[in-house]
């Protein structure tokens, strides 16, 4: 349970607000093309390389999680991508059949939770979309990874005030609390809640209008047309990428018999450990503590660094665990939720089956968020649309980059992902420039458009009486 709030703590928030709201009025008359000008200033303080390379090496040495490697940078690019090709002031969108005009205003002060796992990336994209529409934005950083956001937002500050604009549309929180940001979240307009279960409960009951996200448990199926050079290559990509630490990470793997042996080779090729039942039991032991919670010191860890808390080494080119798994469950951990190097491999005879099993494991966790399948059979691809209960689904994509947007696919560039009533969130789309505003529709009248009533009721007009 979290300790009460200090008098200090409230006063930091209640000023922090106040700075906010001063810098939302004085840029409120800014235009589009200066509007669009700041969003270009932050997204490159962010995103050129020089400084997406010192962020990423300093997340890493701050919370031990993730990569080194400025991947998530490209994340940057196609958010400011999005919001560059949309309006966000003004007339937004006409519909005269309807008589119908939509006017784009600000949401206001967002409180915006980052999570230990991507503390650059995320405030980077929250704070384009965020600036597009004349929002402020008061970052909440994880206290694991505050040094990094704290920079990360450092730069845009000193990207606006180079360009004239005030500084306090976007500032941070410099010591981080659980409530401290439930305070900031009670008295902001909005909360946007990227992170932990815990979090975004939070976030829905601090009595503002909250977005939040779900947990994952990306499950990928390979049927008999899938290429296995290509899938096993995008698997490991997708599972290595920042290690594993992406809710759209791949998590389990469910492979057609014919191809399951062939697929299994070319995972191992790809740099996949395939381990035996002691080094399963021990993996396990590493990655869950006993009452089945993940341990903090494996989230987003190398395979190498994993292996040796566990008990056991691995070849150095192996960069990621492939476990093979027959049952499904809460009870079989390796089929829930996993957030670092380590995929479940399970085997299906018959398409059938292969959406049984999908059903199970979203039954398990990770309603709402996402999957994915390797297939040239359009049949399968529908049927597997039909029925797993999620908000995404890509077909022959690397998932943990793919669901959140890419330059190949036409999802909206986002870091944060809504997973719907089916994962307990308000939306079930990738959070955009749209979740950042308010939108007044102005209705002219129209020609009547009124069916009969014998159109409207059909067959069952003038019938007997229930």
């Amino acid at each position: 349970m979290a300790r009460p709030i200090t008098e200090q703590e409230k006063q930091v928030a209640a000023e922090t607000l106040a700075k906010a709201r001063v810098a939302m009025q004085a840029i409120e008359d800014y235009d589009q093309p200066r509007v669009d000008r700041l969003c270009r200033a932050v997204a490159w303080a962010t995103a050129n390389m020089e400084t997406a390379t010192r962020l990423a090496n300093m997340s890493v040495d701050e919370s031990g999680m993730g990569g080194r490697a400025p991947t998530r940078r490209a994340k940057v690019l196609g958010i400011l991508r999005d919001a560059l090709r949309q309006k966000s002031m003004g007339i937004i969108e006409e519909d005269p059949t309807k008589g119908l005009v939509k006017y784009a205003k600000p949401a206001g002060v967002v409180a915006a939770l980052i999570p230990v796992t991507s503390p650059y990336v995320t405030p980077a994209g929250m704070a384009i979309y965020a600036l597009k529409c004349k929002d402020a934005v008061i970052f909440c950083p994880h206290p694991a990874s505050k040094k990094t956001t704290r920079e990360t937002v450092r730069v845009m500050r000193a990207a606006l005030k180079k360009l004239g604009a005030p500084e306090d549309i976007l500032q941070c929180v410099e010591a981080p609390s659980i409530p401290l940001s439930q305070e900031i979240m009670s008295i902001c307009d909005v909360t946007m809640a990227t992170g932990g279960q815990a979090m975004v409960r939070a976030a829905y009951s601090s009595g503002k209008p909250a977005l939040g996200v779900g947990a994952g448990n990306a499950t990928m199926v390979f049927d008999e047309t899938a290429d296995i050079d290509i899938a096993a290559r995008n698997t490991r990509i997708s599972k290595t990428n920042d290690n594993g630490s992406g809710c759209s990470a791949d998590g389990n793997l469910i492979v057609e018999s014919s191809i399951y042996d062939a697929f299994l080779k070319q995972l191992q090729l790809e740099g996949g450990y395939l381990v035996n039942e002691k080094e399963k039991a021990l993996l396990q032991a590493a990655y869950w503590d006993a009452e089945g919670h993940r341990t903090p010191a494996t989230i987003a860890r190398s395979a190498a660094v994993v292996a040796k808390l566990a008990g056991f080494e691995i070849p150095a080119e192996k960069c990621f665990f492939i476990v093979p798994e027959q049952h499904i469950g809460k009870e079989y951990l390796f089929t829930t939720e996993k957030l670092g190097v380590v995929l479940s491999i399970l085997r299906y005879t018959g398409w059938p089956m292969a959406l049984d099993m999908v059903r199970q494991i979203f039954q398990t966790g990770g309603r709402g968020h996402s999957c994915g399948i390797y297939s040239w059979n359009d049949d399968h691809i529908n049927e597997l649309a039909l029925t797993a209960p999620v908000s995404r689904m890509m077909v022959r994509q690397i998932q943990s980059s793919s669901n959140a947007g890419t330059f190949t696919n036409g999802m909206p560039m986002t870091s944060s992902m809504g997973c719907g009533y089916w994962g307990g969130n308000s939306t079930n789309e990738n959070v955009s420039l749209k979740h950042y505003m308010n939108v007044t529709w102005v209705s002219r009248p129209i020609p009547e458009d009124r069916p009969s009533d014998e159109e409207l009721f059909g067959e069952f007009y003038n019938s007997e009486i229930f």
